[in-house]
This record gives C-alpha cells, sequence and structure tokens, in this order.
C-alpha cells in the first residue's frame, strides 16, 4: 500500500473525481478526509470507505468560501 499512515485531504470528494481520487487514495492505504458541501454524498463515500476497512471522515467544506 503506497499511501500507508497518509492522510488525504480531498475536497470536492461527494462525486465525479473526487470520489474516484477518495476511493483511489483509500485503496492505497491512507486515512481519506471527504471535504464536500454535498452532505449525503460525502457521508455515502465515507461510509463505504469505513465499510471496506478503511479509515474516512467527512468534513463540510465549501472551497469558495474564504471563512471556511
Amino acid at each position: 500500500m503506497r499511501l500507508q499512515d497518509k492522510v488525504a485531504l480531498i475536497t470536492g470528494a461527494g462525486r465525479g473525481m473526487g470520489l474516484a481520487e477518495a476511493r483511489l487514495f483509500a485503496n492505497e492505504g491512507a486515512t481519506v478526509a471527504i471535504a464536500d458541501v454535498l452532505e449525503h454524498e460525502g457521508q455515502t463515500i465515507t461510509a463505504e470507505i469505513s465499510h471496506a476497512g478503511g479509515k474516512a471522515i467527512f468534513v463540510w467544506l465549501d472551497v469558495t468560501s474564504v471563512t471556511d
């Protein structure tokens, strides 16, 4: 596992390319922080990764907001 003991923060991980990256990074052993405004989708991928034995958390984040 190339990313064992690493942490990946992936923005836009609720769908599309971010979702694919979250799955890939988790499969390579990284702990994945899923950051998105799409809470349901983010929670779903977090649960999927955790169910498969990986480590993931969801963080609500709007990258267009300076305060977030």
